[in-house]
């Protein structure tokens, strides 16, 4: 038997205390946050060991490790800080002739010189663009699929050309404010003949679809926007103000209104026309030809659903009355068999009587006098109704109803005969005006006739279904039927994304005609709409001058105002970012979290003077690269600094290196340890973007790793197993973990196994013997010259074997699953 301790509610007079304790924090504390208060420039820091300063970061640094007693480490050696810039700015391993090139270079010239030309030539590597653009990925939630979806296809066949807009964007240095408009608004932009940009819309729509609900879709949008560029949680303003942070939900629901203004073209479109070769030529004949099937598809079904909603107008008009007192919306979805109502024609049927409803109709009075009835007392006050009504009502309606009904049922009955009576008459006319070959009638003769054909031909009558005018689905309620629908479908899309001579798209958005005006959802209820709100950007960044969004859906506007040098974020937020990567530490502990809950930085003049430099030269990515990397603290080793005399303290030297009083040794991530195999054995594709490849660990899988498919629902186990982040929302860094699986990969897998293999096939190994097999093998795959002692055991190693190729493969695998293969100093 189990006791459950049950804790006291708080006390009233506690209550009160509380209460009494937040009256007294003044109104505007959040809004005075470190976080939202303008960039400045700040005045370097005095030192007193100048001589070890290369930079103003240096300044910085040295400023707060003498304060508290400490010098810096010492600096990192020429084969440590290659390995490290080479893994830090390309994520792959430098090559043995590169490594002694550096070397040369450091013992001839100033090792600073030397490092700066390395630096450079990195930054102008493609493969840059590979390391970097994946850090972004991680922002951006990419994947290659939706996720849950209903009666769709999963994946999305066209991220890949995001994934190669960001890698584009990084190598060409593509300024971070123009960065960030052109992923919020590339078709907003005049882009001229190079529509590429186009693919920066991925940013938006290449996140999950959480089986279609579109305020989930856009509450994601919010997110990785907010969250990801700003570091701002506004999505917790969902369902009622920010709890910490000043975003209320009006402000939420102003982004929810500026993307709630776009959709997703049916057809993405082409980044340029294609040349007309033969393949695409026959490309495009069977696009149409599929397509035309669809459409003949559609048009059939459409005729089927008018048809039926004429000749089974009575059974439509009792189940719209049936529903005339619900709300006439489309949030809802019916299945049913193919025998049953449409329930979109229903709700067609249902807003018409609406429209007709209070005011004078020589043919709709009857029925909303008749509708008002109490069921009970139908039979007998509907004769008082009907003399009512005689004189005003359409003369050939009046035939239907001489003797009163005795119920709804009877009433809709006889409208319904009313109404194909005349339209029996109408196609009798139209088909002798065909075989006499003469103009169609424009109208019936008979005025009385003409108002009740109007019912099933006037432009807002319910049969009146325009191609295209409304979701497919809604012609389809039955489930063989939408079955059929996803066949046409998935048929076009496969050969759109994969046919022989398909062009690549973008996954792009656009404004729809009339922007969507938000209301606040109460309690975050969309049922429960509230106060209508503009679109426009969030206060606390805004100023007093806050103002609407008026072009368009506002993307543009508030793409614009994310990348203003004004907005004190976004700046700050990139700046952390890239440090984090360089030294596996952020200057402010949450990345994607700058409000009122997250941790001061641990130099926060370092950051605002960082975040100032990178606006200040244009916002290029690549110049804050070389400011970190070229500086004192970048180069440090990883051995810890030492204490000056003075300091007091006997408790380890900055455990946590908040201080970057040295360099931080730090695991390969997954994708960097999956490329440095496949470098050092000579088996990585260099060839860069296209379509992802599927299985990242089969013997042909060469390719780097960004490029390989990702499965929100199905994300492999090898992922996971690494550490890989969850595509589901913007990573704002990757937790480091060390479990089993790890290590039984590298010593089990075929993939590791076949790195090996290939290493020793290698020219430059495979024609050395002994010792010198041996170094080669070292400089491969640790950027260095074994020790004697280590060539020694290698040797013992390879020797007590089996055979010599047994112990030569198990040498070169013991190199790859190595700590010093895996980490980096």
């Amino acid at each position: 038997m189990s006791v459950v301790l049950l804790k006291p509610a708080p006390a009233r007079i506690v209550l009160v205390a509380f209460a009494a304790w937040l009256s007294l924090l003044p109104a505007n504390a959040a809004e005075k946050h470190w976080a939202f208060q303008p960039i400045r420039n700040p005045a370097l820091p005095p030192v007193q060991q100048t001589n070890w300063p290369q930079t103003p970061i240096d300044r910085f640094i040295l400023a707060k490790l003498e304060a508290k007693g400490f010098t810096p480490a010492a600096s990192a050696s020429p084969q440590t800080l290659i390995r490290r810039l080479y893994f830090d700015l390309i994520g792959l391993p430098p090559s043995p002739d590169e490594v002694e090139r550096f070397l040369n270079e450091s013992a001839i010239r100033r090792p600073q010189s030397a490092i700066a030309n390395l630096v450079d030539r990195l930054l102008a590597s493609p493969r840059y663009g590979e390391r970097w653009g994946r850090h972004w990925l991680d922002v951006a939630r990419y994947a290659d699929t939706k996720g849950y979806v209903f009666l769709e296809e999963n994946d999305y066949p066209f991220a890949w050309t995001y994934r190669d807009y960001v890698i584009r964007a990084f190598n060409e240095d593509l300024p971070y404010d123009r960065f960030l408009v052109e992923q919020l608004a590339a078709d907003r932009l005049p882009l001229g003949d190079d529509k590429r940009a186009l693919a920066a819309l991925g940013f938006i729509t290449v996140g999950g679809r959480f089986m279609n609900n579109p305020h989930d879709i856009l509450d994601d949008r919010i997110d990785v926007v907010t969250r990801g560029l700003m570091g701002l949680t506004v999505t917790c303003a969902r369902c009622h103000d920010h709890k910490y942070d000043p975003v209320p939900s009006a402000d939420y629901y102003s982004l929810y209104g500026v993307f709630a203004s776009c959709k997703e073209p049916a057809v993405q479109p082409v980044f340029s026309e294609p040349p007309r070769t033969e393949q695409y030529i026959a490309y495009e004949k069977e696009l149409h030809e599929r397509e035309g099937k669809l459409s003949e598809f559609l048009n059939r079904k459409r005729d089927e659903v008018v048809r039926a909603a004429k000749t089974r107008a009575a059974e439509y008009l009792l189940a719209a009355h049936a529903r005339r007192n619900m709300p006439a919306t489309d949030d809802f979805m019916l299945l049913a068999d193919g025998k049953d109502l449409n329930p979109m024609m229903i709700l067609r049927w249902q807003r018409y009587l609406q429209r007709s409803k209070g005011k004078p109709d020589a043919v709709w009075s009857l029925w909303h006098a008749l509708a008002e009835l109490p069921q009970e007392k139908f039979a007998e006050m509907s004769p008082v109704v009907c003399k009512k009504l005689a004189h005003s009502m359409n003369p050939r309606l009046a035939k239907e109803f001489v003797e009163p009904p005795k119920s709804m049922a009877e009433t809709a009955k006889r409208y319904g005969a009313a109404l194909n009576a005349v339209e029996k008459q109408w196609l009798e006319l139209c088909v002798v005006a065909t075989l006499y070959r003469k103009p169609l009638p424009a109208r019936m003769s008979d005025a009385a006739d003409e108002q009740l054909r109007q019912v099933f031909h006037a432009s807002d009558a319910p049969p009146n279904l325009h191609a295209n005018a409304h979701n497919d689905l809604e012609l389809l309620p039955d489930r063989p039927a939408q079955d059929e629908l996803k066949k046409y479908r998935n048929a076009i899309e496969q050969w759109r994304t994969k046919g022989p001579g398909a062009p690549p798209r973008a996954m792009t958005l656009q404004d729809l005609p009339r922007p969507y005006d938000p209301r606040i959802f109460q309690r975050g209820n969309p049922n429960q709409p509230g106060e209508h709100v503009p679109r426009r950007f969030l206060a606390t960044l805004s100023g007093p001058d806050r103002k609407p969004f008026t072009k368009g859906s506002g993307r543009l506007e508030l793409a614009q105002a994310i990348a203003s040098p004004n907005n004190p974020l976004t700046a700050r937020v990139i700046v952390n970012r890239v440090w984090m990567h360089h030294f596996g530490t952020p200057l402010v502990g949450t990345p994607s979290d700058f409000g009122t809950r997250s941790d001061p930085p641990t130099h926060p003049e370092l950051l605002d003077w960082l975040a100032s430099d990178l606006i200040a030269h244009g916002w290029s990515l690549k110049h804050l690269h070389r400011r970190i990397v070229l500086s004192a603290t970048y180069q440090q080793s990883a051995e810890c600094g030492i204490r000056n005399a003075e300091s007091k303290s006997t408790g380890p030297v900055d455990p946590d290196n908040t201080l970057f009083g040295r360099a931080q040794r730090r695991r390969l991530d997954f994708e960097a340890l999956r490329d440095n195999m496949l470098a050092v054995s000579g088996r990585l594709e260099s060839r860069i973007g296209g379509s992802p490849q599927k299985d990242l660990f089969s013997n042909q899988a060469r390719r780097r790793t960004i490029y390989g498919f990702i499965d929100r629902l199905n994300l492999p186990g090898l992922h996971r197993s690494f550490d890989f982040p969850s595509p589901d929302a913007t990573c704002p860094s990757r937790a480091e973990t060390t479990v089993p699986q790890q290590a039984l990969f590298l010593m089990n897998h075929d993939f590791t196994l076949t790195c090996a293999r290939a290493l020793l096939q290698r020219t430059d190994v495979a024609s050395a013997d002994g010792g010198a097999k041996v170094r080669q093998l070292y400089r491969l795959a640790f950027g260095r010259a074994p020790t004697d002692e280590e060539t020694r055991w290698a040797l013992e190693f390879v020797q007590a074997a089996k055979t010599p190729a047994v112990g030569w493969e198990l040498c070169a695998q013991s190199l790859l699953l190595s700590n010093e293969f895996a980490f980096v100093d």
